[in-house]
């Protein structure tokens, strides 16, 4: 039932977040799975608990770095909570989960773990987030972007183990993470500037100059990303190609949100709807980014 007047908008509000993180985490837990099917391709032990942990250590990098890019586009006026320590906690902890987990599903001990690759770039993911969270919690909050960095380029080293040309992956993956974390994460924190606020288009004006820039540097990244990992021949054949697509599709449909926001703006119409919308697909592409992570890798597909 919904409450009239005032009290029933809030309330419809976070109905409307539970029902879509419940829808989240559903596709984070049967989403790999349900992309295999018919693959023929070995099954992820855990798919769906590493799905779970890799959306957590995605959205995290995305809150902390978005709250510091955010910070300085929001200009003068109040400022939301911070959320960067909370983020940086849960990305920690979530590291640490996907270390345990993989030493369990592997069978080996925890010192043996910490020995390989996979184990070295979790241990130092989680030790990055938990100095994140120092900084966040200091006087000094913007310090935190070193130790972010450190995340960002573990990921990027564990996303790309090919033997060929690693350099290149791993410096292409910087910087499409790094984008893809400011266009969501920024994208949070100013929609909260702008509730804060009741208003506060000139804090979406300087959002959107920037949100060019990353959105080109996201298209370039990814496009030549795919190019490297994935012949054409099998996308659809493939778990990793089915997800990718599902993907893309998701980032246009952001695209074009993105777009309707910044034509209203120029209008004088309502940004903020469309702002919103944006913010779901861009939460959804999270997830879908995750699964990626977890399905089989195709790279050995491409002559190297």
């Amino acid at each position: 039932m919904t409450l009239p007047g005032p009290i029933g908008t809030p309330i419809r509000r976070k109905a409307a977040v539970l029902g879509a993180v419940v829808a989240l985490t559903l596709l984070a837990l049967l989403g790999a799975g349900v992309a295999q099917m018919g693959t023929g391709e070995l099954s992820i032990p855990a798919a769906g608990t590493i799905s779970v942990l890799r959306v957590l250590v995605l959205a995290a990098l995305a809150v902390h770095l978005g709250e510091l890019a955010g910070v300085r586009l929001a200009g003068d006026g109040p400022l939301p909570r911070l959320w960067s320590a909370l983020a940086a906690l849960l990305g920690a902890a979530a590291s640490a989960g996907l270390l345990l987990l993989f030493a369990a599903v592997s069978g080996l001990g925890l010192p043996t773990v910490y020995g390989m690759r996979e184990g070295r770039l979790l241990l130092i993911t989680a030790n990055a987030f938990a100095l994140a969270g120092l900084c966040a919690a200091s006087r000094r909050p913007a310090l935190a972007v070193v130790p972010l960095a450190g995340v960002i380029c573990a990921e990027a080293l564990r996303a790309h183990p090919e033997a060929y040309t690693p350099a290149i992956g791993t410096a292409l993956t910087v910087v499409h993470l790094t984008a893809a974390s400011l266009w969501f994460g920024a994208l949070l924190y100013v929609l909260r500037t702008m509730r804060l606020r009741d208003g506060g288009r000139d804090v979406l004006v300087r959002y959107a100059r920037t949100a060019a820039w990353i959105f080109a540097a996201l298209v370039i990244t990814g496009t030549c990303s795919t190019l490297r990992r994935l012949p054409l021949e099998v996308v659809l054949a493939t778990a990793y190609g089915r997800v990718l697509l599902a993907k893309l599709a998701l980032v246009g449909v952001a695209s074009l949100l993105a777009l309707t926001a910044r034509y209203r703006m120029t209008r004088g119409g309502d940004t903020q709807a469309p702002a919103r919308i944006e913010l779901g697909v861009l939460a959804t592409i999270v997830v879908v980014s995750s699964l990626l992570t977890v399905v089989p890798d195709p790279h050995w597909l491409s002559p190297g």
